[in-house]
């Protein structure tokens, strides 16, 4: 890996720091050499810190460390992005990350979809919201529900027809982040059981 600490005259380059699961940017900070080989010999995150002059391990008072899984170089060799399992939280704020922001896995759409099904569950008037007033007839109407989905996704993957299977696999899907929540959890609980398991 051919660095180019040259670019400016501190002979810094900044080091974007990105969980290596939940993939959230966790931080910024800065290296010279020695703090980069600092980090690739202890798999300890160290910066050059520009306020107190010197090499700085992330956690070295507080215990929070960020060790290291892997990093990259830009395209212009002067970018680090470096991927850690943070320790702790990384701000010296307390908070998960410099942005004051949660370091929470996010799956995308599946995500603001939980947030919907949670707020609908929530706020809505059962009488004008299909999620609050299935959540209203109880667990058992809604496992219910899972089951009939379920019943028709393994029908339509027998048959031909690629629009039905994927619409049913939609609804149960659906039904199965409301199910969850029925239940008190998040996608991500399950998440956390497979990478358990993961070999």
């Amino acid at each position: 890996m051919k660095i180019d600490f040259n670019k400016n005259s501190e002979g810094l380059v900044p080091a974007i720091i990105q969980d290596a699961t939940s993939k959230n940017v966790l931080m910024l900070g800065y290296m010279n050499l020695e703090a980069f080989e600092k980090t690739q010999n202890t798999k300890k995150v160290t910066f050059f810190s520009r306020t107190k002059n010197r090499l700085w391990t992330k956690g070295e008072e507080s215990g929070n460390f960020l060790n290291l899984v892997d990093l990259k170089l830009d395209c212009d060799n002067d970018t680090l992005l470096i991927f850690v399992n943070p320790v702790g939280p990384t701000c010296h704020k307390g908070s998960d990350t410099c942005w004051n922001d949660s370091n929470l896995a996010s799956y995308g759409f599946i995500s603001r979809l939980e947030e919907t099904i949670s707020n609908r569950i929530e706020n809505a008037d059962a009488s004008n919201s299909y999620v609050a007033s299935l959540f209203k007839k109880g667990i058992n109407k809604v496992a219910q529900k899972v089951g009939e989905e379920a019943v028709e996704v393994v029908i339509e993957a027998k048959d031909t027809n690629d629009d039905l299977f994927l619409n049913e696999s939609a609804d149960l899907l659906f039904h199965y982040l409301l199910l969850l929540q029925a239940k008190g959890f998040k996608l991500n609980d399950v998440v956390e059981i497979l990478k358990g398991r993961e070999k």
